[in-house]
């Protein structure tokens, strides 16, 4: 191992590790994996330089038999994605844990405290504890604040290497816990890694889009930028009220209703019901994402690709394949904006391997020359049931959900979004209540940039709001 130039992670030839292959095993495993990646033509690209950030640590906490959580996903991912030998288009660093300064730079230190001196619940304990831990959702396991300082550490170094342009697209797949709120554990989440991640990113760039492709609200994003102008956050979501959790993310949810405040009008939600495709949901991404990034004009992207949204998931409904969620992947690549992609949802570990190798593949550019039959070599390839990356909705579900999403409604929320994004000021302030005040010595760049932005674009500004936003679309 060595230091890398900023001196804080580790950069590995073999990022995730052998453990699971016998030692005797292991030199045919690399020659299997060099012809994969021969055959294949995987190769690092050529013009930008992806970053991939994880810990084989992390693989190794248990939530309980019985929690949809399963951080063995991450092992069936890694499997996929090494077999392949996409590692070798990559920059691989081992995440290191993050330090309780860079977690206190969102979460409140009785919080914190608490977390890290839980008492371990026994499996059956259903009893809740303060700050929402305990009982079924969010259990303490045996090395619970390890495990929540180590993918939070990774999404935080992936974010620095965006920041000090180090990398175009930087992944974590261990992170997008996006539920976790300053004080309090939700939904499975503990520590919000996707905002420490946004926080880095705010140090450098004056607004970052973040969008959210998991079949839950993204709430805990949503909520700590609330007050802030400088991010946009999108979330694409199954919504049912209360029926379905968390019960937020309602079509009329646009942010503060004091007009005052900056951050109103700068959460978008795109409320989905059961049964969505392919051809409607990418269809919606990429229209919403479209109009975002015309009016917001963002900095950066932080990707949350939660994979519960995929046919099959244990707690999803939609209809959406591997298809449909890598081509997600791929518009926001093709924007040639920073790129942050992190993990999520997805309680099949079968469909989150094939989703996140997938869009693997989409971030290092092999993605159309990818063979795509599971490499014979590939541990635990009993798991993925069927030997290929993109099943049939046929072999995922046996009869596809009815789609619920009817074309008028699709188009009503699109409507209502551009209609939204109209009130949004592409030059927003660098003062917000989010940031923690340590930042505050180092956003005079930023300020200076945007001092200069907004003076050159009080006209275009006034253009945009008296045309509108965005090209009319409809959806047959």
């Amino acid at each position: 191992m060595v230091m890398s130039s900023n001196g804080i992670v580790k950069e590995y030839t073999h990022p995730l590790g052998l453990g699971d292959i016998p030692e005797a095993q292991t030199a045919e495993y690399w020659r299997k994996v060099q012809a994969e990646i021969d055959r294949n033509g995987i190769t690092r690209p050529k013009g930008w330089t992806v970053s991939w950030h994880s810990n084989p640590a992390i693989e190794k906490h248990h939530f309980g038999h019985s929690h949809p959580m399963k951080p063995w996903r991450l092992t069936l991912s890694k499997s996929l994605i090494m077999s392949y030998g996409m590692h070798a288009a990559m920059d691989t660093y081992e995440s290191r844990v993050a330090t309780r300064e860079e977690l206190e730079d969102f979460h409140s230190e009785d919080y914190l405290d608490f977390l890290k001196t839980a008492k371990v619940a026994l499996p059956d304990d259903t009893e809740v504890m303060p700050y929402n831990l305990g009982g079924s959702d969010c259990p303490v396991f045996d090395g619970l604040f390890t495990y929540c300082s180590m993918y939070a550490g990774a999404s935080i170094d992936a974010a620095r290497k965006l920041a000090n342009e180090e990398a175009d697209i930087a992944v974590n797949w261990s992170g997008g816990l996006h539920h976790a709120k300053k004080a309090e554990a939700s939904g499975f989440c503990y520590v919000n890694d996707i905002v420490l991640a946004i926080l880095q990113l705010l140090r450098k760039m004056p607004r970052v889009l973040y969008i959210d492709i998991d079949v839950h609200h993204g709430d805990g994003v949503e909520e700590a930028f609330w007050s802030s102008d400088r991010v946009l956050t999108l979330s694409m979501h199954k919504y049912d009220g209360m029926n379905f959790f968390p019960g937020t993310g309602d079509l009329d949810r646009t942010g503060p209703i004091d007009e005052g405040n900056p951050g109103a009008h700068h959460a978008i939600n795109v409320p989905l019901l059961d049964g969505i495709d392919d051809e409607q949901y990418v269809w919606l991404f990429k229209t919403i994402v479209g109009m975002c990034l015309e009016q917001f004009r963002p900095s950066a992207i932080v990707l949350q690709c939660g994979a519960d949204s995929l046919a099959g998931d244990r707690l999803g409904r939609f209809n959406v394949q591997v298809q449909g969620h890598g081509a997600c992947i791929a518009f926001c690549k093709s924007l040639g904006l920073p790129l942050l992609l992190v993990g999520g949802g997805g309680y099949t570990p079968r469909n989150v391997a094939r989703a996140w190798a997938h869009e693997t593949s989409i971030a290092i550019g092999c993605d159309a020359t990818l063979d795509p039959i599971i490499p014979d070599h590939t541990p635990f390839k009993e798991y993925f049931r069927y030997d290929t990356i993109f099943p049939t909705l046929e072999q995922i579900l046996g009869d596809p959900r009815p789609n619920r999403n009817s074309a008028k409604r699709v188009n009503d929320i699109v409507q209502s979004i551009r209609e939204q994004l109209r009130m949004v000021n592409f030059a927003p302030s660098v003062q917000s209540r989010v940031l923690p005040p340590d930042l505050a010595g180092l956003t005079q760049d930023v300020e200076d940039a945007l001092a200069e932005e907004r003076e050159e674009g009080d006209e275009d500004m006034r253009h945009h709001k008296e045309s509108g936003v965005g090209v009319a679309m409809e959806l047959s």
